[in-house]
């Protein structure tokens, strides 16, 4: 298809001329590729997406990645370097009507030959219908379509989707990429706070970097009300410290973080390590995680994970949740901080897990087998007299408190073995005991089947 034969660094600049009233990180938008920070892997200049851009050759895509590291901008760099219209939708605020118009909007454009580039930032909030109502421009190429997404696209967009764009991965920016954004804003006289001509040292630009937590935007708005309340060009450090009070870490109660953490947090308890548990349930709490979420999975963790090696857990668990739902926050946190250290130290079993799921297969297997005749109930005359309960051996009144040779299980399955306990912890003791069951149990059948 034809396009508008237009150079692409000739393109009009991102930003309108007037930026007075634009925040700072809004003004310090990249206008070129080698103007971005961070996100090497995808933007070095040997990187295929990057020829590509450059030769002005685009495809749909979704960018997945946290929040500031640049998907935005990385998406109007895109329609720049393609020398396309660019339209923004937000899956928040837009509707039927938003996608229609727009569509609408990119067909006259395709009808004229020129490119569209089709923006929607939080793809993912977008329900199945609306996402396939992308589909048919997209495949006519009447858009070049750009989804930004903070979430697992492979959970939170329909599989048609996702098959007509290519997946990019964006990386959190490390602090040294922020600090050299920070240095930039500082220095950049027409958009940034070259004008201002603040004293900043390094150290204050590793606190905000830091503070901003791989959000280069976070990181610009800070330095922003930073520097509005410097003195004499200069950011005292109580101002800075003021600034820096009230950050948060990035979490999402619902998202990809929250179920990549958890799973950090049962896997570190899994592996016996006490000080990444400890930092894993520190980081949920500290994100606002519900600490009883916490509490009802670290129960799981002790009846999976810990199981007949160390039963303690089990009530130990109960005992925490308990704890907590007495004394809420913060105090009631610290029992789970005590449980979280105890389940990662305790000895480690899934055997009974193991054998569970064994079980429900061999149930879903082999089907109604019958229940053995001297293990039956026998409450009336006629199922005494069909032989209901009939040579059952009572156990206790053997000697040893075991009847060694009566079989337990059906006869199709009377070799089946579901349990087999670890050498750790008390489970030790169990596999001793339960070795030895088993040996005494065959010698008997074998004694009995000989005679």
């Amino acid at each position: 298809m034809p396009r508008k034969a237009s150079a692409a660094l000739s393109a009009p600049p991102l930003l309108p001329q007037s930026t007075a009233l634009q925040p700072l990180a809004e003004r310090m938008r990249p206008q070129r590729l080698e103007q971005m920070v961070g996100q090497r892997r995808l933007l070095a200049p040997e990187a295929p997406l990057r020829q590509a851009l450059e030769a002005g050759r685009v495809h749909s895509m979704v960018l997945w990645g946290p929040p500031g590291c640049g998907k935005t901008t990385l998406a109007r760099l895109v329609a720049r370097y393609a020398d396309a219209e660019f339209i923004a939708l937000s899956a928040v605020l837009s509707g039927v009507a938003e996608v229609r118009a727009a569509l609408a909007q990119a067909q006259a454009r395709y009808e004229q030959g020129l490119r569209t580039v089709l923006f929607v930032d939080e793809v993912h909030r977008f329900n199945k219908a609306q996402q396939d109502a992308f589909l048919p421009a997209i495949e006519r190429g009447v858009i070049v379509f750009i989804g930004a997404t903070t979430e697992n696209p492979s959970f939170e967009l329909n599989s048609a989707l996702l098959s007509r764009c290519r997946v990019h991965v964006l990386e959190t920016l490390s602090e040294e990429d922020i600090v050299q954004a920070l240095h930039e804003a500082l220095a950049d006289r027409e958009r940034g706070l070259g004008t201002l001509a603040l004293r900043v040292d390094d150290r204050a630009l590793e606190l905000i970097a830091h503070a901003a937590d791989g959000d280069v935007r976070r990181a610009l708005t800070l330095l922003e009300i930073a520097g509005e309340l410097a003195h004499d060009g200069v950011i005292a450090e109580d101002t800075l410290t003021r600034v820096l009070a009230d950050r948060t870490r990035r979490f999402d109660k619902g998202g990809e973080q929250f179920y990549d953490q958890i799973s950090a947090l049962h896997k570190s308890v899994r592996s016996s390590d006490p000080d990444a548990a400890l930092y894993w349930l520190t980081r949920m709490l500290d994100g606002g995680c519900d600490p009883l979420y916490l509490a009802r999975r670290m129960v799981r963790m002790a009846v999976e994970d810990v199981g007949l090696a160390d039963p303690r857990a089990w009530c130990m668990a109960l005992d925490a949740w308990d704890t907590y739902e007495r004394l809420g926050s913060p105090e009631g946190e610290l029992g789970l901080a005590e449980l979280v250290v105890y389940l990662a130290v305790a000895p480690k079993s899934n055997a009974v897990y193991r054998a569970f799921g064994n079980a429900r297969a061999t149930v879903q297997e082999t089907g109604t087998l019958e229940v053995p005749m001297h293990l039956r109930n026998a409450p009336t005359r006629l199922m005494k007299e069909l032989g209901y309960g009939r040579d059952y051996q009572y156990d206790h009144d053997v000697q040893g408190g075991v009847a060694l040779d009566q079989q337990c299980l059906p006869d199709a399955l009377s070799d089946l073995r579901l349990y087999a306990p670890t050498g750790r912890g008390l489970e030790e003791r169990i596999k001793d005991k339960l070795d030895a069951l088993r040996a005494a149990r065959k010698a008997a059948r074998d004694k009995g089947g000989g005679a």
